[in-house]
């Protein structure tokens, strides 16, 4: 399988000698060839000013739809909102990468990409109760459409990790219910974690919240 990832590095990597220094000015210019839209995305990204970066390939998207660079900046711009914890944006550069230029052979790495995003986006499990389950919905389409996925174990450790969060989720809100006497909507809850795969016996609750991280 292609390594998508050492491809959009490699790529950026060019990106950033073809400029050296990025710009500090605002996106002002028009018409201007595909190369010079898709350095400068580049040269933001590397300067760290992903705004800019946004515009940028903005320009390169309503001037050059349709040019080959158009993929990779794609992708740059998605690992770098990443690794800017800007997980919302990934998804969206993401999805237009699937929308656009997904191919049978990368649409796999692609989905385990988001499904990643999807997972890290989560920050308080008490405000992201939807997202959670989004991510249990997601990482079991992708076991479904890609049962031979080399990313599956890691497919299946955040759904495990998914279902303690939300398994934990359920108990420390029916105890809450408890503690203030409405125990009809306490058993609402502990009913709820009746039919989880997993029981609180397989649960250690990690260091790092209750989801944890996986990726370090």
């Amino acid at each position: 399988m292609l390594d998508m990832k050492k491809i959009v590095l490699s790529s950026m990597a060019l990106a950033f000698l073809l400029v050296g220094c990025g710009d500090s000015e605002a996106v002002k210019e028009f018409n201007k060839p595909a190369l010079y839209w898709y350095k400068h995305i580049g040269s933001s990204i590397a300067s760290g000013n992903l705004d800019k970066a946004d515009a940028y390939y903005i320009s390169l998207k309503s001037e050059h739809m349709r040019s080959p660079l158009m993929p990779t900046a794609n992708l740059m711009l998605a690992y770098a909102h990443m690794d800017n914890e800007e997980y919302l944006l990934a998804d969206y550069y993401l999805d237009e990468y699937n929308k656009r230029f997904g191919e049978e052979g990368n649409r796999e790495y692609i989905d385990f990409i988001k499904l990643k995003a999807s997972f890290l986006g989560i920050k308080d499990v008490y405000k992201d109760q939807k997202l959670i389950m989004d991510s249990i919905e997601k990482a079991n389409k992708y076991s479904y459409r890609y049962p031979g996925s080399p990313y599956l174990p890691l497919v299946n450790h955040i759904l495990i990790r998914l279902h303690m969060s939300q398994y934990l989720l359920n108990e420390n809100i029916a105890a809450l219910y408890d503690r203030t006497g409405k125990e009809d909507a306490a058993k609402i809850y502990r009913d709820k974690n009746s039919n989880s795969i997993i029981g609180m016996t397989d649960i250690t609750p990690p260091e790092k919240g209750i989801v944890g991280k996986i990726f370090d």
